[in-house]
């Protein structure tokens, strides 16, 4: 799941255009996190970049991070 984790994070630094420790932060604060690590959600299984759209999307309702449109 690291591996996971490390690609997770760096494309959201990419798409957020911030650190690697600042997109860590958002990563491990965010409840996309809290379902990725719960296996009855089954969001391991999806992609890495369906995983960062969710933390985005996550981002946007609550408006923690300007986030540029892609």
């Amino acid at each position: 799941m690291w591996n996971k984790i490390g690609r997770i994070v760096t494309l959201l630094s990419k798409r957020l255009d911030v650190s690697s420790e600042r997109a860590l932060d958002i990563f491990y604060t965010s409840l996309t996190n809290e379902r990725l690590h719960d296996e009855g959600t089954g969001l391991y299984l999806m992609s890495d970049l369906y995983i960062v759209d969710e933390i985005i999307s996550e981002l946007r309702n609550e408006n923690r991070v300007q986030v540029p449109s892609s």
